[in-house]
Parts: structure tokens; sequence; C-alpha cells
């Protein structure tokens, strides 16, 4: 990574611009490097991924973007880092198949490839094709050398030295096989939960529903599911997520509530709904759009091995002193440039193969 001092000084000129169109109304910064190029042609990529995803919502890209903004900073950069030792390892080629569930998924995987050194094919998903290629030709229009390593395909990935993959549990299945002899990286469905003692605060909560509505439950770090104790007053979880009603407003939530209700009356399912979000009791992790799926629990260490056997299931857990890996509510949808997906370091990875 000897690379490190330039690569550092781009990435934070890349978070300066992205700094721009972290609300929903664009504030163009005359001091930022090349916006007279980049600017206007990025607010175009914006509309064309809003257009082509229902679920990309300007709400949506903005807060992605504003999350990538703060990380791109020098500070955070110099800490992420400095984890690892410098490399004067040959760059391998890298294919990189990600996923479009939200925007700009897996910006961290070209990131964690580009400070690494290494060289990357691109397959994107055809849910997000608009946002990253524009990206990383702002990445590389004063770093030539950068822009000589990236490629995006649109065909089979060829000639490559280890693959990182993100996909469904069907889809890791076939990468699994597919790959079996390339050094690899596969994920798959993720879900991430709350666990509740009753004594949470209204603010607690209120941070909760951000987990919950954030990127409209799409993400693996969104809270799919909740524990709670024998009895606990749902009434009360209504009361703090109500700041999040207008969600019924965006169609394709919408169209997916009354689906989703429809075929739990007709199923004869016993839910509790308020009219933007139904609670349905049931054992699995990953709850359909609209849907937060609830299980009770008596006991806590109980849980807590119930959960360690669904581990590799569980992204992250939301909770205030139930176990020494949970984070804290309202946090899941801004994790450090350390927290890595699945738990599995990507940069010590690619430095390794």
């Amino acid at each position: 990574m000897n690379h490190k001092k330039n690569i550092i000084k781009e990435l934070v000129s890349l978070g300066e611009f992205l700094s721009q169109f972290s609300t929903e109304k664009p504030s163009r910064c005359p001091t930022i490097t090349n916006n007279n190029i980049f600017f206007d042609g990025f607010i175009d990529q914006l509309k064309l991924a809003s257009k082509f995803n229902g679920w990309f919502t300007k709400e949506n890209i903005c807060f992605a973007l504003k999350q990538w903004s703060e990380l791109l900073k020098e500070k955070s950069l110099l800490k992420w880092l400095s984890n690892y030792p410098n490399s004067n390892n040959q760059p391998k080629t890298i294919a990189l198949i990600m996923a479009g569930n939200i925007p700009l998924v897996g910006f961290h995987d070209f990131l964690a490839c580009i400070v690494s050194g290494h060289n990357l094919l691109i397959k994107q998903s055809s849910n997000d094709r608009h946002l990253l290629p524009f990206i990383a030709s702002y990445l590389t229009h004063e770093e030539s050398l950068i822009k000589s390593k990236i490629k995006f395909v649109d065909n089979k990935i060829e000639r490559f030295d280890a693959v990182i993959a993100t996909g469904s549990n069907n889809t890791a299945r076939y990468f699994n096989s597919y790959f079996k002899n390339k050094p690899s990286i596969i994920r798959n469905n993720r879900n991430s939960i709350a666990i509740l003692n009753g004594n949470e605060s209204e603010n607690d909560l209120k941070n909760l529903s951000n987990d919950i509505f954030r990127y409209y439950g799409l993400g693996c770090r969104s809270v799919s599911k909740i524990y709670v104790p024998k009895n606990y007053d749902f009434n009360i979880l209504f009361k703090a997520v109500y700041d999040w009603h207008p969600v019924i407003n965006i169609r394709k939530y919408l169209n997916n509530y009354d689906y989703n209700k429809a075929v739990y009356i007709m199923s004869e399912f016993d839910i509790i709904e308020n009219g933007f979000l139904m609670l349905k009791e049931d054992r699995r992790l990953s709850s359909p759009i609209a849907t937060l799926f609830y299980e009770y629990y008596d006991d806590v260490s109980e849980l807590k091995c119930k959960l360690k056997a669904i581990s590799s299931e569980i992204q992250c857990i939301v909770a205030n002193g139930f176990s020494s890996k949970e984070i804290k509510f309202g946090s899941t949808q801004s994790p450090a440039l350390e927290d890595y997906a699945d738990g599995i370091d990507t940069v010590d990875f690619l430095l390794k193969i």
C-alpha cells in the first residue's frame, strides 16, 4: 500500500465532491475540485438512478451519499488504513460482483480494492448501474494510475485472480460452486435484529425506527425482526416510529404493504398494524417489506444461545446492554470503514491473495 498517500488525497477529494449531494437540493461549492466537469453530470446520474429503480428515492440516495462523504475524510481514512501494513505485492485482478438493493451497496468493496492496489473487473447489478461508474470517473480523473485499474463489464467476467461476490442465498450457492477454485468472499442474505427489554426510552425507539425504515428495510443492516419480552406493549413502539408514517406515500412501499396485508388476512395470520407498518409474530429473520417480525423471549441467556446458533444469518444486533457485539439504536446504516460486511476483513483478504 505504498500509494496510500495519493489514494487518501483522491478519496478525500471525492468525499468533498459527494458532500454537495447529501441534501435533496444539491449545493454547489465553488472550491470543489473538477466541479465544472462533474457536478451537472452527477445530477443527471442521480436522476437516472431514481428513474430506473423506484426504491432509489432522492432521500435514500442523498442519505447514502452523506454517509460516504462523512467517511471519506482524511482522519477516518488514516485510521482505517493504519490497521494494515504497506504492501509490495504484485497487483492482482479482482472480480467484483455487486448487489443492487440499496444505493452504492458495493462501494466499500470497491474502496477496499482501490486502497489495496489491485485491478478491478466490476459487474454491477442492473438495479444500481448509474452511480458508481460516474464516481469512479471522478476519482480517476486526476489519477491515471487508478483509472487503468478499473473496468466495468456487462458480460461474463474472465481472467481474474480472486472474487468478491454478493447476492441472495441462491446466487451465493452458485457463486461458491462457480468460483470454487479462486480465492473468494461470497456474501449471501443476512438480516439485522433488535433486542428490546421494555425499558427503552422514546429516543431509543425513535432511533430504532431509522434502523427499520431506512432504505425501506432492503439492506442487510436494516432491522427486520425484534425480540421482545412477554407482554411487551407494542403501542409504545408504534408511537415512537410514527415520524416515518409518510413512507406509505411511496408507491412501491404502499403496493407491498397492501399486498402483504392481503396475504396475511387471507392466510388468517394475526398481525398488528398502524397503517404503514405491520408486526407479525414469526421465527424467521427476514421479513417482507412493510412488515417487522417479532418473537417473544423469556430468558436472556437462552436468547443469546439461540442467536449464537444463527449468527451466520445476522448482520447487526441492535440493543442496549445485551452483548459486547451490539450496536446502538439508530446506527445500523452508519457503519465505520472498519465495519466489514459479515465480519470479514476485506482489505486483509485482498492483501494476502
